[in-house]
């Protein structure tokens, strides 16, 4: 297969790019950050000053570790994102193997019936995704939520990657098949590899959305064992009184895991802009 080759000035130039965004899209992570460890007079005041010796102050982080469960809460939210991100990726490169691969009647047809989840919004369907939760006794259990986003970001997954492995060399895959590679060995072992950047780019796509949706946790599992981080956290936010100095430090403490796996998968991400999607 032919390698995309790029100038030092492109790549340059992409890093560049790359840095600027990273700085603006940082830039209300910071403010979020700052404020948490000020006292509330101070937030209001200066809200882009760093804390001082006047200003610092500990009471958020201290409210939130002292009322209600905040470290069952993010494990659930880790719990439900990895779980839901890893079913995407494994269903969606399946489904988008198959459609790019095989060539059979209805073909068409089952790419765009897989691609209406795109344009038409999972919320619609809540009350029977309710009943069906109901029905199936998984109210108030994680696998409900996992089930949900899993379906959810299916759609996009399955239009992204069935693009990228069309662009997959069709000699590599029926040289693994003279060799007497299995189609699951040549789906596992020659494309996903191949395909690594347009995986990171549905992970990435995917990974907030799931990450801060409250939607569907307050739907399906309210409960006090099965709340995610983003529910626990608006019993800081009243009708009539918000404590922003907890609110603020339980998004600073939330904010962490999400930046670590947006490093994991953004790897990737760059590695295809900066050096061409598929080798």
């Amino acid at each position: 297969m032919t390698t995309a080759r790029h100038s030092p000035l492109n790549s340059l130039a992409a890093h560049a790019a790359l840095i600027a965004y990273v700085i603006v899209a940082l830039f209300p992570v910071f403010v979020i950050v700052i404020n948490s460890f000020k006292d509330r007079r101070s937030i209001f005041r200066e809200p882009l000053a760093l804390p001082d010796a006047d200003s610092f102050s500990l009471i958020g982080y201290q409210t939130v570790l002292k009322q209600g469960d905040f470290f069952l809460y993010f494990q659930n939210s880790m719990i439900v994102t990895v779980a839901s991100l890893f079913f995407i990726l494994l269903f969606g490169a399946m489904a988008a193997f198959a459609l790019a691969e095989y060539r059979f009647r209805g073909n068409l047809l089952m790419g765009l019936y897989l691609a209406l989840g795109i344009m038409i919004p999972i919320r619609i369907g809540t009350v029977a995704i309710l009943e069906m939760m109901v029905a199936t006794g998984l109210v108030n259990t994680l696998w409900a939520l996992i089930l949900v986003y899993t379906a959810q970001g299916l759609p996009l997954a399955v239009f992204i990657l069935s693009e990228f492995m069309r662009q997959v060399s069709d000699d590599l895959k029926n040289a693994g098949r003279i060799d007497g590679l299995s189609e699951y060995r040549i789906f596992a072992q020659l494309v996903v590899p191949l395909v690594r950047p347009a995986l990171a780019t549905v992970a990435v796509f995917n990974m907030i959305p799931i990450w801060n949706d409250l939607w569907f946790p307050l739907i399906l599992a309210p409960a006090e064992e099965t709340k995610t981080l983003t529910l626990g956290s608006q019993v800081f936010i009243g009708q009539f009184v918000t404590d922003w100095n907890a609110v603020l430090s339980a998004l600073s403490m939330a904010i962490l895991p999400v930046m670590g796996l947006y490093v994991i998968f953004s790897r990737q991400l760059i590695r295809g802009i900066t050096s061409g999607a598929v080798k």
